[in-house]
Formats: structure tokens, sequence, C-alpha cells
């Protein structure tokens, strides 16, 4: 899916572009919605547009499709290239600051000469951007604050790009030079939320060979290094450059490289630790007691031969881990298979691209009892918000595809904003309506927001909060909210939080879900998808839920229907 996803990452860029120029809105969602479609494909756009006659994209028309062939055949998009000499290239990454808006970027650039973060530091600074638009001492700190975010972030990539990328490289290595066996390792193994570099382990016999093999990868910009054992390269993408680096070991070694290069540091640590303890060493290539190897072929077996359970990779933080490990205290953490429904999905009734039909054939497909069609309300105009008509209308829609498929359940559902006063965007006449509701915060970000999250939660059809931090890993820190009074107050009610797995929130976050189960909160997974491609993001959430400790009976998604009407009925009636 490479190629999707640098299309979209040029579509986004030509759409920032064009908002700093101020090119009507319509235009610039045009190509934002677009980069999503893209970013949510479950197939390739080569393998799509090579087919005779050639396929749609739903949400793509005649103009965007021709940007697309044009890129395939030639590289580039002309109408991109043609924005980018209208502005100063240092401008579009102005965009990503929080606080800052496209006038106001370009009336900087206008007034100030503000070409890049440099130039917008050096502003702030000696008080000139002040001066221009009158900001208070809190504006100019929250764009300072955007910065240091924006640079934290630098050179790091989401878990979702990581994965496509090692996924691809892995299915690569293994059609060249024999190896036995192949896993990614590092804070991709782990299943961070943003990932630095690329780490893949091969056990080989050829490790020059192998290397050679990889150092040929197609998509390669650079090659860093390239050895008889390790080989790190470079892939360029149109966001950045992204490293990734593969060592070959022995088949002997690999499961000890393989635990050693998984990390994290401090889990690594406290089990070296523990190793000396019982007169061991231990390191990438095996567990030695004096000068013998006495472990290291499989992973289990290192943490075995140290009176350990095997540990998962997502658990090795060193949050308690190991020592629920020793008196066998580990959770039995949730896997994708436990899911039996996706609990946050837009359909074309706003601003979702596919049809209610469409969205239940897929997730018919990947096995799922139930779906919760959680379309945006009224006061959400950018996404095509529904008024209560248009949502009485939907769910007239939602009967006529239920009784087409009676082996699955469609939840009838909305992803309700609360508004900047704390009130919910539909009245409860029509919220009791509804089969499940979450509220959500999509304006106001630093309006009382701790206040407002719980005074929804109190709502007795409220069921779950959307996303409780805002945070957008590539984009912005969340909002000014007290999350331990959110989930404090969640516990007390009985109420869900939701882990959105869309792979640029992630929220909330491991830790918050160590916290939220720790409460007794319970956790709804939701994709927040808006094709039905974006159903596949289950897995980056599925990934978080299990750095957060989660079981299947955290989660209401892991529930059998009729469990999870009954729960949802007891919380209603309360």
């Amino acid at each position: 899916m490479k190629k999707n996803l640098e299309i979209a990452a040029l579509f986004n860029q030509l759409a920032d572009i064009l908002e700093i120029r101020g090119e009507l809105p319509f235009k610039v969602s045009a190509y934002r919605k677009a980069a999503r479609t893209l970013e949510n494909l479950d197939k390739n756009v080569e393998e799509i547009f090579s087919q005779t006659p050639a396929q749609k994209i739903p949400g793509i028309g005649e103009g965007l499709e021709k940007k697309i062939r044009e890129y395939l055949e030639t590289g580039k998009i002309s109408k991109l290239e043609e924005e980018k000499k209208k502005i100063p290239v240092g401008l579009v990454d102005l965009l990503s600051i929080p606080g800052l808006g496209p006038k106001t970027i370009a009336k900087a650039a206008d007034k100030l000469g503000v070409k890049n973060i440099t130039d917008l530091k050096r502003v702030i600074e000696n008080g000139s951007l002040t001066n221009l638009f009158g900001l208070g001492k809190k504006k100019v700190e929250g764009i300072l604050k955007g910065i240091q975010f924006r640079e934290k972030q630098h050179g790091r990539i989401t878990l979702r790009e990581a994965t496509e990328i090692a996924n691809e490289i892995i299915e690569y290595m293994k059609k060249g030079p024999k190896i036995k066996e192949i896993s990614p390792a590092g804070s991709l193994r782990r299943k961070k939320e943003t990932i630095g570099d690329i780490d893949i382990i091969v056990a080989a016999k050829d490790g020059e060979k192998i290397i050679q093999h990889f150092c040929n990868f197609p998509g390669t910009s650079n090659v860093i290094a390239s050895g008889t054992t390790k080989g790190s390269i470079l892939i360029e993408s149109p966001e950045g450059s992204r490293q990734v680096d593969l060592r070959v070991v022995t088949p002997a070694e690999f499961g000890s490289a393989l635990q050693y290069f998984t990390g994290s540091k401090e889990h690594n640590i406290k089990i070296r630790n523990i190793a000396k303890q019982k007169g061991l060493k231990i390191s990438e290539y095996g567990v030695f007691r004096d000068d013998k190897k006495i472990a290291g072929k499989k992973e289990e077996e290192v943490y075995e031969i140290l009176g350990l359970r095997w540990i998962p990779p997502e658990l090795r933080e060193d949050r308690g881990e190991i020592e629920a490990s020793g008196v066998g205290g580990l959770p039995e953490l949730v896997e994708l298979s436990d899911i039996k429904g996706d609990l946050h999905i837009h359909s074309n009734f706003s601003d979702g691209n596919s049809s209610i039909e469409e969205i239940v054939k897929k997730a018919v497909k990947l096995g799922y009892s139930y779906v919760a069609i959680t379309d945006h309300s009224v006061s959400v105009k950018y996404a095509n918000g529904l008024e209560p008509e248009r949502l009485e209308k939907q769910w007239e829609e939602i009967s006529r595809v239920q009784r087409n498929h009676p082996e699955i359940r469609i939840l009838k559902g909305t992803e309700v904003d609360i508004l900047s006063d704390g009130k919910l965007d539909y009245p409860d006449s029509l919220l009791e309506k509804l089969d499940w509701v979450i509220a959500a915060i999509h304006q106001g970000f630093k309006k009382n927001v701790t206040e407002r999250i719980i005074f929804a939660l109190r709502n007795p059809h409220v069921n779950a909060v959307a996303h409780p931090t805002g945070r957008l890993l590539s984009r912005r820190e969340g909002y000014e909210v007290d999350i331990d009074k959110v989930i404090e107050e969640a516990g007390k009610l009985g109420k869900c939080l939701e882990l959105n797995s869309y792979y640029d929130r992630l929220d909330l976050s491991d830790q918050n879900l160590m916290k939220a189960k720790k409460a007794g909160v319970k956790i709804a997974i939701g994709t927040d998808s808006h094709d039905i491609a974006g159903l596949n993001q289950m897995q980056f959430g599925v990934g978080t839920a299990r750095r957060g400790w989660l079981e299947k009976k955290d989660i209401i998604n892991c529930f059998e229907t009729e469990a999870l009407e009954k729960f949802l009925k007891s919380k209603k009636a309360k």
C-alpha cells in the first residue's frame, strides 16, 4: 500500500498549500477527503487502475483520478509542483503547529517575512508577531508549545506507516536468499504509537547475501551501511526519509537477538540484573553460564531460564510486567480475533465515503457480530453533521439494511458533539431512541474541557466518550483535559471510554488505558473509519490495548451481541 500512502501525503500537502493561499474551503476539503480515502484503501491504487475496465474508487472524482494516474506514471503531481512554487517550502510545516491558522501564517509571511519555524521563533522572541496580531500571553505560549511538540515528533512515524513498511520489506526478504526466521523488533514490535527507526531481525546462514538483497529493496534512496550482518537503508516518502535497520543472526541466536533488540531498554536492564543474580550473562548472542551457552534459540527459553513466563512484546516497558511474570500474574491480553464488532463508524450520511450497506458487508466479511453507525451531529458542519431529520432518515436505512443482513446486528448510534457550553448537540428525546451514543469534543479545545466531558458522561443516554484526550499524534497534543478526573467519573458512573484506533489518534494512550483498567472503566474500541477500508485499523487499537494490559473482559466490543445489548440496557436504566 506504499503508493496509496505516498499519494495521500501529496494530496495533504496540496491541501495545506491551498489553505495557506486562501483557496476555497471545499477545494481544500476535497483533497483532504481523497487523502483519507487513499490511506484507508485495502487495495493498491496500481492494482485498481491496472484492471480492465479500471475500477472506480468511491469518493475520488475524475479530476483527482487524473492526478493519481499522473503520479503512477511520472512520480509527480504537476498541480502540486505548480502550487509549491507559489509559497516558501517551510510555510507548509507551520500548519502543523496548533494555534496557527492559514490566515495567520499567510499574514506573518507577508508582513514579517516568516518562511519557516526558525523565522517564527524569531518573530515570537522579538515580539513582532504579538504586535502584528495583538496576541495574548496564553496564545503565544500555546504556539511555542506547539513548536516544541513539532520538534519532539521530528523523525518519528506512525505505527501504521512503520507496520506497512516493515511488512513490505519482510515479504520482499522472503523472496530472496533463504532465511529461516524473520521478525520486526524494537518499538514497532512493542506496538508503540510512534516509531523512530524500523528494526528487523533475520535468522539465516549467509548474512552477506541477505544484506545485499535487503539493500536492493525497491524504493531505497540511500544505503547507509552494508556489512555481513547488518544493513541500514533510507526509504523516501513525501513526508521524509524512513530508516530501516536489518540484522542477520544465526538460527541459534535468533531468540536472544529478538528479545534483546525488541527492548525496551528499561525492560532489558532489569532482565540483565535478574540474570546476573542467577550467575548468568545475557546478550543478543544468548544466555551464558560462565562461557557455556545455555539458551538463545527461542525467545521463550530466554525468559524461562530466568524463571519467568514469556512476556508479550507490548508489555516490555518495565511497568511491572517482569514482576507479574515471575508470579504468574501476566494478563491474558486481548487478541484481534476477540473483537466482535466496531463501535465507531461514519457513513456517507455525514463525512464518510461508504454506504451503510457497504459497511455492513465489510463487517460481515471481517466476522463481526455487530457494528455501530455513529455519524456526526448537526453542529459539526465541516463534516456534514446530521440534523435530527436526517438522523431519523438514517434509521430507516439502517432498518432496511438490517432486514437484508440478519446475520449481524446494526446499532443505531451517533457521535454527538459536546458543545462549548457543555450541552450535547441533540436533545435527550432523540438520544434516548439510539442504541449507542458516543459523545465527543470537536470544538472549543481549551474551554472547560474536563467539566464538559464529565457533564456529558452524566447524561443518562451517553454510553462513552470518544477520543477522550483529543490528541493527533502527528499534529497536536491533546485538549487541556484532566484525564484522571474523567477516568474517575467514568468509573463512578459505569460509563465507557473509547480507545480510538485511528492510527493518528490511538486515544486513550496505553498509560491512560492502564489507569482506566485500574478504575474499573470498560473500554470501547472504535476505528473512527470513514470508509470500509478504515475498519482494518482495528489492529492498531488492539495493539495499544495490549500495551495497556487490557484483556477481553475489559473491552465491551469483545462481548457477544446479547451480552453487549444487556450491558448497554443496564447502563441506560441507571
